[in-house]
Formats: C-alpha cells, sequence, structure tokens
C-alpha cells in the first residue's frame, strides 16, 4: 500500500475577528485582512482541503476518503473524523458553546457535534480566553444570560504560548483578541453563539443568537476537565501527549536533530507544522517539511522519522 503523505492545501475563511498572521507567519494566499481560520486538515464541506501532491493531486481530502479507504486504515464511519486549523483571532470570537453528537445528529441532522481542543500558538502578552462560567445551574445560567451580566456569568484565564486547554461539547468558551491558536476537533461546523458583544456582522447587523440552544447544551454548572500529560524525551527530540480522550489523541512534537524512527500505533496521522524545516522520513523516502504544512500521513506507514528543526502538531482518531 501506498505510504506517501497528503500534503493539503487549506482552506481559508474570511471572519469578522481575523487578521492577516496567517498570511505573515504562514505564507498563505489569504482572500483578505480579515482572515479567521485555516482549515489545515479538513474533509468537512463547508472547506475541504485539497490534496497537492502525487497521483492523488487535486481531489478534495473528502473524495479519497470516500474512494480510497485503505489509506486510513479502513477507519468505519462515512464521515472524516477530525478537522484541524489554525485561528488568528485579531479581536475577541463570539462566547459560545457546540453540542455533544446526540443532539447534533437530532436537532441539526449532522453527523457529529463539536468537542475541541487548543493549542496556544502565539499571543500577546496579557490575552486571556473564556474558558466555562460560574453559574451553579441552568436556571442561574438562563438568568444572568438574561440580564446580561457577563461579567458575573463568564470565566476568564489569563494564556501564554504554549498553553493547552480541552473543550469537549457543552463548554462556554472564546477565543480572545491577540491569540494564534491550532484547534483540533471533530469535524463539525456547528456554534451556538451566545454572546457577540452586541457588535456589528460583515452586513452592520448583529449576527445571530442562539440562546435557547445555548442553554440546553451547556454544562452547569461548569467542570475544569483533568488533563495528565505524558513526556518522552530523546536526545534530540520530545515527545508530549497533551490529551487522549474518545476522539482524538494530540500530542506536540518538538524534533531538535534527528528522531528515530516512531513506530506506528494510530490508524494514520494528522500532522501540522508550527514552526520550523525539515524533513519527515517514511521507509527509504523523504519529504521535505516546513511552517505552515499540513499532511496526512496514511495507514501503510509503519514508522515516521525526522531530521530538522520542527515544532509540530499531531493528531489521530481514536
Amino acid at each position: 500500500m501506498d505510504t506517501t503523505p497528503l500534503f493539503l492545501r487549506p482552506a481559508l475563511h474570511e471572519k469578522i475577528w481575523g487578521g492577516t498572521r496567517l498570511r505573515d507567519l504562514y505564507g498563505y494566499a489569504i482572500p483578505s485582512e480579515t482572515t479567521g481560520e485555516c482549515w489545515g486538515i479538513s474533509a468537512h464541506p463547508n472547506g475541504p482541503a485539497v490534496i497537492k501532491n502525487g497521483p492523488l493531486a487535486g481531489k478534495t481530502l473528502a473524495e479519497v476518503w470516500a474512494s480510497d479507504r485503505e489509506l486510513f486504515d479502513q477507519y468505519p464511519g462515512d464521515n472524516f473524523p477530525l478537522l484541524t486549523k489554525i485561528l488568528d483571532a485579531r479581536t475577541d470570537l463570539s462566547v459560545q458553546v457546540h453540542p455533544d453528537d446526540a443532539y447534533a445528529r437530532e436537532k441539526e441532522q449532522v453527523p457529529f457535534g463539536k468537542t475541541e481542543c487548543w493549542y496556544i500558538i502565539d499571543c500577546d502578552e496579557g490575552s486571556e480566553i473564556v474558558y466555562g462560567h460560574k453559574a451553579p445551574s441552568h436556571e442561574a445560567f438562563r438568568r444572568l444570560v438574561d440580564h446580561g451580566e457577563w461579567d458575573r456569568l463568564l470565566r476568564r484565564v489569563k494564556v501564554r504560548p504554549g498553553d493547552f486547554f480541552y473543550v469537549p461539547s457543552g463548554t462556554i468558551h472564546a477565543i480572545c483578541g491577540g491569540c494564534l491558536i491550532l484547534e483540533t476537533q471533530q469535524s463539525s461546523d456547528i456554534t451556538y453563539r451566545v454572546y457577540d458583544y452586541d457588535r456589528p456582522g460583515a452586513d452592520g447587523k448583529p449576527r445571530e443568537l442562539h440562546i435557547e440552544q445555548s442553554i440546553e447544551v451547556a454544562n452547569c454548572p461548569h467542570r475544569d476537565p483533568k488533563l495528565t500529560y505524558s513526556v518522552r524525551q530523546e536526545a534530540e527530540a520530545k515527545f508530549t501527549e497533551l490529551l487522549r480522550e474518545k476522539y482524538f489523541t494530540v500530542s506536540h512534537w518538538e524534533i531538535r536533530g534527528h528522531a528515530d524512527p516512531i513506530e506506528k500505533n494510530w490508524p494514520f496521522l494528522l500532522m501540522s507544522v508550527l514552526n520550523g524545516t525539515g524533513t519527515l522520513a517514511i521507509g527509504d523516502a523523504e519529504y521535505p517539511l516546513k511552517k505552515g504544512d499540513h499532511l496526512v500521513v496514511p495507514a501503510a506507514a509503519r514508522t515516521v522519522a525526522f531530521d530538522g528543526q520542527l515544532d509540530l502538531i499531531v493528531s489521530n482518531p481514536v
């Protein structure tokens, strides 16, 4: 079977809160000065990534998922399970929440809810996020929303580069201005806005809010998930498993020279290069890597090895 990694051309999305760092830092050909999202590894219909190399070049990841399932170890399901994004928040995103699978299927007729996680690539000094809320019950949550008592409701957390946050479905959250993050999530585009700062949207009118859905799906009370990191140190590489849960495993790999072959324990791998340059070796073949690359390593790759100076976020479906 073919072990050639699938290098992807991202889908880029304009957002009222977006900026220019996706161009300035990663060289993407952004559509405007308010570009907020790079869907780097995506088979979602709202932003499919396109394969750039090899015999499958020009096909979308969704098309290859449908036609060449052996590349993905015959992973079950009609839909590619994960989505990897880079988000440039020049200003605050709306305060929002996502439903779980059962709610999304019943109410929205889509295959997945949305559980996600964030790796803070960079942020301005003093940046923060909204992560959870202070209401003890759904009744208290509704009362604070109805009265617009956002300072009493929302829980704000300071962030620094390298921080990591797990955002299960039902978590009230917002990425705030100044943050550049890599997001790993279920392949879903369902968002319920609970608050948008009373600002106008792109058409000059306030964006739609989804108060009732937000109250229905919000976890009350909020509880921070407990995270346990696992670190493996080599002479010239460090592998940090940030999260292992029911939808995906997410790791931060730091290569500072040579990393010996890593044996396969995944159906397929998703890789995003945050910084640096180097090479990926699969068998006897080598592939150049650079900052801003997004790729899928297929199931037939039994090992991966690296050389160079690289920071990567690596994930796989469970």
